[in-house]
């Protein structure tokens, strides 16, 4: 080759090079902090507890994953935590907004649902009634992880930088439905017959070289494959662990999905939730390893809340019995419950939902619902949106006020109909109409991304 020709062909690849790297491409940031405890405290998910954690088995983890296209934006950060209350969503989405200028559509929360993780609901001790003691490390707690999230929030945006996106999916055959159909109703135990979910969705984030950076997942179940007092991440937390050592360098985000009414099995020990933790790790390894689809460069999210109503209160003359009740909650829901109305103080008659969309290229569609959603409405929305590529619906997002049931469950009845209410503060249940209104907001927000969804008639009345 001449030194002419030679001379050209650099200047070629140069400009090449150039172009490549002038493109509009995804950028994606990470960012990863611990949110375990430093003492014992008061544990979350099951009422029974007599007593603080005896300690740590698994370090818990708060993970952000920050996406970009163009001017939009969307921050995912995922806990090992037992729900994200309302009140924390608000104030880490205000501060995100003052500080970081995201806006509230641009900050999804998911708690995986760990039933080994920390009591964070303040709202819970008007129930429980818990020691002072344990009252105050709760609220102090908060603080302290308010501050964590919002400034992992500011390190995930920080650490943007040129990416690729693709998804696949897979499966795991763990969870079950957990609502046994008896003579004196729905309990709670193994039923093969029952709906579920058993999609593995998974979202891989790389360098534009190829290299991983990221991998985001979910699964439709339950975190409860123990109840030990030492904090742990159950099965999500394990899966992660796998992940990350399985691909060294990356950050393993678990999203929760539509899991209300499904459990893991065989459970009670902490070698299942390490083997359920395997086979999560195994399904996502699979994605990852196998066919890809890149998600192209497009981006929009939307969030809403519908009022969900609540059923009204029974007479006054059967919270009164309720406080003779055998059953020590029902007589402490009667105690709140009356004195809120001796008091004069408002009772609620509905419950916002939070309602929120985030479209990834035209390859796919992550919707999130508030609460501890059951896995009829994955296939509920799935439907509503069924001309899509793919759909993940994911639960316990934004507020995990409680259970979420359909219109069948809620008719079915049973303990994610209205029977866990029993443990905390709200009302409850939720009216006939709880189903609709909630596709109602599913489809007002698929409608703000764009999408072509007729106005169904409803009643649903949004905020």
């Amino acid at each position: 080759m001449t030194q002419r020709a030679l001379f050209v062909a650099l200047i070629l690849i140069i400009g090449s090079t150039a172009a490549r790297a002038a493109e509009p491409q995804w950028q994606a940031g990470v960012a990863v902090a611990p949110i375990t405890p430093a003492e014992p405290m008061w544990m979350g998910g099951y009422a029974a507890r007599k007593k603080p954690a005896e300690g740590t088995l698994a370090e818990l983890y708060a993970k952000a994953l920050a996406l970009q296209s163009g001017e939009q934006r969307i921050v995912i950060v995922t806990a090992d935590l037992i729900g994200i209350p309302r009140s924390l969503a608000v104030n880490v989405s205000r501060r995100a907004l003052k500080k970081y200028q995201l806006p509230r559509a641009g900050l999804l929360l998911n708690a995986s649902h760990t039933h080994c993780g920390p009591e964070l609901r303040p709202e819970r001790d008007q129930i429980h009634k818990l020691d002072d003691k344990y009252s105050r490390q709760i609220a102090a707690y908060r603080e302290t992880l308010e501050t964590a999230i919002v400034d992992l929030i500011g390190d995930a945006l920080q650490d943007l930088q040129p990416a690729k996106l693709s998804f696949a999916k897979s499966t795991a055959e763990f969870a079950k439905n957990r609502r046994y159909p008896t003579d004196k109703g729905y309990i709670n135990r193994r039923y093969d017959e029952g709906p579920t979910d058993h999609d593995v969705p998974v979202l891989q984030v790389t360098s534009p070289a190829g290299k991983r950076r990221a991998i985001l997942f979910g699964y439709a179940c339950h975190n409860t494959s123990t109840g030990i007092m030492r904090f742990n991440g159950d099965y999500a937390g394990f899966a992660q662990t796998d992940i990350e050592q399985d691909f060294p360098g990356v950050a393993a985000l678990f999203v929760a999905g539509t899991g209300g009414d499904q459990n893991p099995y065989p459970r009670g020990k902490i070698e299942l939730a390490r083997k359920h933790g395997r086979e999560l790790a195994d399904a996502v390894n699979r994605a990852v390893n196998g066919p890809q689809t890149e998600i192209t460069l497009s981006l929009d999210t939307a969030f809403l809340e519908v009022a969900l109503d609540f059923a009204p209160l029974p007479p006054r003359e059967e919270l009164e019995a309720d406080q003779e009740s055998k059953n020590v909650y029902r007589r402490r829901k009667a105690d709140y419950l009356l004195g809120k109305l001796d008091r004069s103080e408002q009772i609620e008659v509905s419950y916002p939902c939070p309602i929120q969309a985030v479209r990834l290229g035209d390859q796919l569609l992550l919707v999130a619902i508030g609460g501890e959603v059951v896995v009829d409405y994955s296939r509920l929305v799935k439907a509503e949106f069924s001309s899509l590529p793919y759909v993940w619906v994911a639960g316990y997002s934004n507020d995990v006020f409680g259970y979420l049931p359909s219109a069948r469950v809620l008719k079915e009845g049973g303990y994610e109909a209205g029977g866990a209410m029993l443990y905390g503060p709200l009302p409850g249940p939720f009216t006939d109409s709880v189903q609709e209104k909630v596709l109602e907001g599913v489809r007002r927000a698929g409608r703000k991304l764009g999408y072509s969804i007729p106005q169904q008639p409803s009643k649903t009345e949004e905020k």
